[in-house]
């Protein structure tokens, strides 16, 4: 296997999943080499039971959240704090209530409150702006399963707003 290839072809692919994950493209870029370095390391652990991008994913993700909880953080680790701003006055779908800082940060809060796989669905599909094929192919379910989760923990999201 040339792993000069597959930096090359998924670099991307996992850096944007770091990235919606943990919102800070300093730490993303971090979390992403660790883990293709990780990936490197262990390359006899990798079955092919998944695409290897998937894998590499999925070594991110665990450094990710083994980094935070070194850390001791509760929360993701973010590169500003959110500002108020004007309230808005629709109510609109969950997309346009995020254009709303202060109704974001709440948002956020009811987020971090949700179980999984709630919370990491719905953070990858509108954060991370990941399709529902590549959130299935991650959590090794299907196209279906991804777009159901997703849409329960909008609702529930929905529902702790009100």
């Amino acid at each position: 296997m040339d792993f000069d290839k597959v930096y090359a072809e998924h670099y991307s692919y996992v850096y944007k999943y770091v990235l919606s994950l943990c919102r800070n493209e300093t730490v993303a870029e971090d979390i992403t080499s660790e883990a293709f370095l990780k990936a490197l390391k262990n390359i006899g652990g990798y079955k092919g039971a998944c695409e290897i991008r998937v894998w590499i994913c999925q070594i991110a993700k665990h450094t990710y959240f083994t980094l935070r909880k070194s850390d001791g953080r509760a929360e993701p680790l973010e590169a500003e704090p959110l500002e108020a701003a004007p309230q808005s006055e629709s109510a609109g779908t969950i997309e346009e209530t995020l254009a709303n800082r202060m109704e974001a940060f709440e948002i956020h809060r009811i987020l971090h409150s949700l179980g999984e796989p709630y919370k990491e669905v719905f953070s990858l599909r509108l954060f991370g702006e990941l399709p529902f094929a590549a959130i299935a192919e991650l959590f090794g379910k299907t196209e279906s399963w991804a777009r159901v989760t997703y849409h329960r923990a909008k609702t529930k999201i929905k529902e702790e707003m009100k």
